[in-house]
């Protein structure tokens, strides 16, 4: 989601949406986590470290910069939890369609304190 309403939707590589078209779509998909996880969590703080995500674009065949649109989402959880929570591993594959035909799906493994 964008701004809670709008989806951002489209295959990365086909009309106008290149590398920073997905890129900012991975980054609201980040921002969407960590406010999930807020309000999950009642507070960031209970954030022990961001374990892996994982990243599924819709691109087109030829489109191979997966992992620099899923860079996107990566950066967001680094700004917001710093190097010793927000490092973490990751995934980045393509796909030629997704559900509602959203740009980016990200999924998180979230460690999080008691």
């Amino acid at each position: 989601h964008n701004d809670g309403k709008t989806l951002i939707t489209g295959r990365i590589g086909e009309d106008d949406r290149a590398v920073d078209y997905g890129y900012q779509a991975a980054r609201q998909v980040g921002l969407n986590i960590i406010a999930t996880l807020k309000d999950q969590l009642g507070d960031l703080d209970r954030v022990e470290k961001v374990v892996k995500i994982f990243g599924i674009v819709n691109s087109t065949n030829d489109f191979q910069e997966q992992h620099l649109v899923v860079n996107g989402c990566s950066d967001v959880l680094m700004e917001v939890f710093g190097n010793d929570i927000g490092f973490h591993a990751r995934s980045a594959i393509g796909t030629n369609t997704l559900p509602l035909g959203v740009s980016v799906e990200i999924e998180a493994i979230v460690q999080v304190k008691p």
